[in-house]
């Protein structure tokens, strides 16, 4: 394949006349990468399982001056994927963010718990990498970025399956990546740490538990879901051309830091 044409560093971060598909969007990490990459210029397709929440971001960005359309998308629906991937395959990036975790240990999951989270967060994500990344393929390239977590590299008691799910999507992107790579096409993960979202209500619910997670981090806080749009801009964009089957984790040095103690310097 041809390398791309030369970088307007005027334009680096720009998608003007682009369409990215965000799924996930109508809440956290995912509506405020969908009114990050509106503020680039894109066209921003919001795609959730809860269409009121899909409305709701689209309006929120429309307000802002932006385009974004809604849709209504349940990624455990093979159907549903083929229909989209049809309606959007010309799209220039694929955002998806959609995730559940059932915190508990392995001896006290149910396999119906099991089969939920590894079906929304492993399955859906391969059938989305595989579907999106051969029509974009098709079309001579696109960027596709998923959402792991810190969880695929380290873990804690009761979240083994979600752990897994995540390193297992760090895989698949790689694998992506290596498939439709010569097609022009890009496949990323972004590996957050801990962010204040509905995912993680049950841990901010709780002081000691939250304030253990914020001292784990070397900014000695939790993350905010906005913090997380600059990352999803950045592999949107023409800014990373050359980045493909790579993980960026945006875990305020979570996963720099050995221990949770500080020992005296001498």
């Amino acid at each position: 394949m041809n390398a791309p044409a030369p970088i307007d560093y005027t334009q680096l971060f720009r998608l003007d006349n682009r369409t990215v598909v965000v799924i996930g969007a109508g809440s956290g990490i995912g509506r405020e990468s969908a009114q990050a990459l509106a503020a680039q210029g894109a066209h921003v397709v919001i795609a959730d399982y809860a269409f009121d929440a899909a409305e709701a971001t689209t309006a929120l960005i429309q307000a802002q001056g932006g385009s974004a359309e809604a849709y209504q998308l349940n990624v455990l629906d093979d159907d549903a994927i083929d229909a989209a991937v049809e309606r959007f395959g010309s799209a220039a990036a694929l955002v998806f963010t959609a995730a559940t975790n059932v915190r508990k240990r392995m001896e006290d999951y149910s396999m119906d718990e099991f089969d939920r989270v590894v079906n929304l967060n492993l399955r859906a994500s391969f059938q989305l990498i595989r579907k999106f990344g051969t029509r974009f393929a098709a079309n001579g390239g696109g960027s596709i970025i998923g959402f792991a977590s810190i969880r695929a590299q380290v873990v804690e008691p009761g979240q083994g399956v979600y752990a897994a799910t995540k390193a297992g999507l760090v895989q698949l992107a790689k694998t992506g990546a290596a498939e439709y790579g010569a097609a022009g096409v890009r496949v990323n993960v972004v590996a957050p740490g801990v962010v204040e979202t509905p995912l993680t209500a049950q841990i901010t619910a709780n002081p000691e538990w939250y304030g253990a997670y914020a001292s784990k981090s070397a900014l000695g806080r939790w993350s905010r879901p906005d913090e997380l749009a600059g990352a999803v801009v950045f592999l949107a964009s023409d800014a990373s051309t050359f980045v493909t089957g790579t993980t960026l984790t945006v875990d305020g040095g979570w996963t720099a830091i050995d221990g949770r103690y500080t020992p005296p310097a001498s």
